[in-house]
This record gives C-alpha cells, sequence and structure tokens, in this order.
C-alpha cells in the first residue's frame, strides 16, 4: 500500500501523528507504508478520512 506514505508525507504528518489519529500504534503505520501488514477492512475509511484521499488513493502505487 505504498499510497498511504505517499499521502501522509503529502499532508505533513508524521507516523505517530497518523498512528494516534487511528488509534493504533507508530509500528502498525510503519508495517503498512513497508508492505509488512495491512491494515484491517475498518480502519480503511478512518484512514482515507486522516489522510484527506479515498480508499482507492491508498492502494495507488505512488512515488514520494
Amino acid at each position: 500500500m505504498n499510497g498511504i506514505e505517499f499521502r501522509r508525507k503529502k499532508e505533513n504528518i508524521t507516523q505517530s501523528q497518523l498512528a494516534e489519529r487511528l488509534g493504533v500504534s507508530q509500528a502498525n503505520i510503519s508495517q503498512w507504508e513497508n508492505g509488512e501488514a495491512f491494515p484491517r477492512a475498518d480502519k480503511l475509511p478512518a484512514l482515507a478520512e486522516a489522510l484527506n484521499c479515498t480508499i482507492d488513493d491508498l492502494f495507488e502505487n505512488n512515488s514520494a
């Protein structure tokens, strides 16, 4: 889910800030960005809202 890191950086927020908004650990955000794990489906709407994008945007292969 390369779109998470791209969108997070575009919104100028840290992994820790995003984690706090979503109620997960910073390690979770790191794992999502590195492809080591994926967010649960029930987290996707909140993740997209926090990053001001659509759920589809999270799955885009962007370069930061």
